[in-house]
């Protein structure tokens, strides 16, 4: 028989050149295209260059802090008084000549957070001037260099020598550890976690039942007589391993709703590998989000169920609720032929939707914009075409650019110059167990979604028609958390203009993963919750933080008495069919881990 399969084109020796120019010096910027920072940069200096008055304002403003600067550090500041830089809260930072540097690194950072507003620049060059800018000063913050932070050279003096021998100990662990850290490298060769999972996290009881290629569905045991009839199925985000809501006994979101008598499911994703290089977002909703869904109604029994998304998984299920509430108008013998190949037809009815810190219109994305135009999105491309992946170090280097100040230099100084270990908890082992994100999918995201907001634009397509969140038909809850650098508040606040549901908005004390696990009885934690009505109107989101709350304690218990509210009467806990369980909880998906 002939051959029909067309054969694979030949690739094109200039644009193989291109892409290995340019991927040299894309890593030669740390991942960042060159082309991109040099547009943001000339954009920056030729408008400065055509505002004389902004140059004599600026000029102006550097006499006036380098006066202060000079004054305060003639003048000792009281050794008692607050620093609201964690990096000069040591006392000697108020002494000559530290105070010194102390005060003219504050004036030059001053500076340039005011040398960055250029009127006449683009939004987005601008927000990259203003990040870049922040990012070299920090890096060149006094703390970071043994001969300017007066704490290094105290401690040198006190253990003569020993921290600083610890600490270049440290940096040659790490740099070795880089260095030999292979793709292939398999699980049992890797650095244990400090926090073992299935042992010290991810150890509530549970059975995986069911699993597909792309996740597993862990159903977990009940602790109580009687349950919520509705399940609640939790959708995690891919970008990360789903135990950061079932971390420790003491901070496990999972654990929580078990004990308060909810059943509960969580999906756990498939780390991908080179293979998995083709698959696509719609394969993470039908695959996934919705195959879920089917799983846990076959597995409980339940007509209806409460959802949870975070994140990325937020985002999903955002995307999923709102297809269920269009084809909920249609006659199943109506649906499309894509319709039908990508929707499961024996779905449960969704009693609720709760996002977590999720975002469904991506226009103002945060500190994440910085990394998200054409060009940085051609060059991630070549990147992962190459590997088939987003490597977990790569997400990884995004993130902690992203609060480099903690993540980053402030580990440095610890680890490096003070010659200490590493803070060792739960939500830092978590943080280290990465994971990948499929080329094609991860393209995907990032392009339709961030780039082109096409999901609040009404142009995303999913099984063959757009999505619109107004066919959302379930009552929602949605928390955004005060200083999340992932999906800033405000973003996430923008759910109240895409829906026509009962939304109950929650703000909570914290970032982005701190602020989402907080757990009853932490200290310092407090939250702010006001509820819109069918038909109520829009209020700003300025109004809605003066107006709404404030309420001491975890927000987990307001949002327990929320899906109380939501359920039914009481019922036995469903039984699990032995039939169905792939092997106990946490699952096989869960341990895949790789050294890049």
């Amino acid at each position: 028989m002939e051959n029909t399969t067309p054969a694979t084109p030949a690739p094109d020796p200039t644009k193989l050149l291109d892409d290995q120019v340019q991927s040299m010096l894309s890593r030669a910027n740390m991942g960042l295209s060159p082309i991109a920072l040099s547009l943001a940069a000339a954009d920056w200096a030729m408008h400065l260059a055509c505002s004389p008055g902004k140059q004599m304002a600026l000029a102006q403003k550097a006499a006036e802090l380098s006066r202060q600067a000079v004054q305060r550090s003639l003048h000792a500041a009281d050794p008692e008084a607050t620093e609201k830089d964690s990096r000069f809260k040591d006392p000697a930072w108020t002494q000559w000549p530290y105070a010194a540097l102390k005060e003219g690194f504050k004036a030059s950072d001053s500076w340039w957070r005011e040398a960055a507003k250029v009127d006449g620049m683009t939004r987005h060059h601008r927000h990259m001037v203003d990040f870049f800018a922040r990012q070299f000063l920090d890096a060149m913050s006094p703390s970071n260099w043994a001969a300017t932070n007066p704490e290094v050279l105290a401690k040198a003096r006190e253990t003569q020598g020993e921290s600083l021998r610890k600490g270049f100990q440290h940096f040659s662990q790490d740099l070795h550890a880089l260095a030999n850290a292979k793709a292939d490298t398999p699980s049992e060769a890797l650095e244990p976690l400090e926090f073992a999972v299935g042992k010290d996290v991810a150890c509530t009881p549970g059975k995986v039942v069911f699993r597909n290629h792309l996740i597993e569905i862990i159903q977990y045991l009940p602790t109580t007589a009687k349950v919520q009839p509705e399940p609640v199925l939790i959708v995690p985000s891919c970008i990360m391993k789903y135990y950061i809501l079932d971390l420790s006994p003491k901070n496990s979101m999972v654990k929580y709703l078990v004990e308060q008598g909810h059943t509960v499911c969580i999906i756990s994703w498939r780390n991908p590998d080179a293979s998995d290089r083709d698959l696509k977002m719609q394969d993470y909703l039908s695959s996934g989000v919705l195959a879920a869904m089917e799983a846990v109604k076959a597995s409980t029994g339940a007509a209806r169920i409460h959802t949870v998304g975070y994140c990325l998984g937020g985002t999903f299920l955002a995307i999923a609720a709102a297809t269920l509430g269009r084809l909920a108008r249609k006659k199943a013998d109506a649906w499309t032929a894509k319709e039908k190949a990508l929707v499961p037809a024996n779905l449960p009815e969704l009693a609720s939707v709760i996002l977590l810190a999720a975002q469904t219109d991506f226009s103002e994305p945060g500190e994440l914009g910085v990394f998200i135009d054409d060009e940085q999105l051609e060059g991630l491309r070549r990147s992962m075409a190459k590997k088939g992946y987003l490597s977990g170090r790569q997400m990884g280097g995004s993130f902690q650019f992203l609060a480099s100040k903690d993540l980053v230099w402030s580990r440095n100084t610890s680890r490096y110059l003070l010659g200490e270990e590493d803070s060792s908890f739960d939500l830092m082992s978590w943080n280290a167990d990465q994971t990948r994100l499929p080329a094609r999918m991860h393209s995907e995201y990032l392009s339709s979604l961030f780039l082109n907001n096409a999901l609040a634009n009404g142009q995303y397509r999913f099984a063959g028609a757009t999505v619109a969140l107004m066919d959302i038909s379930a009552p929602m809850m949605v928390v955004g958390t005060t200083r999340d650098h992932v999906s800033p508040w405000k973003s996430v606040y923008k759910i109240h203009l895409q829906t026509d549901t009962h939304v109950t908005f929650v703000l909570a004390a914290g970032g982005h993963n701190a602020g989402i696990v907080s757990e009853p009885g932490r200290p310092r934690r407090s939250y702010q919750i006001a509820s819109v009505e069918d038909g109520q109107g829009w209020t700003d989101p300025d109004d809605w933080v003066a107006q709404a709350p404030v309420v001491q304690g975890s927000w987990w218990e307001a949002m327990h008495a929320w899906l109380n509210e939501r359920s039914g009467t009481p019922i036995k806990p469903p039984a699990i069919s032995p039939d169905r369980v792939v092997c106990e909880a946490p699952g096989d998906y869960v341990m895949v881990r790789y050294a890049d």
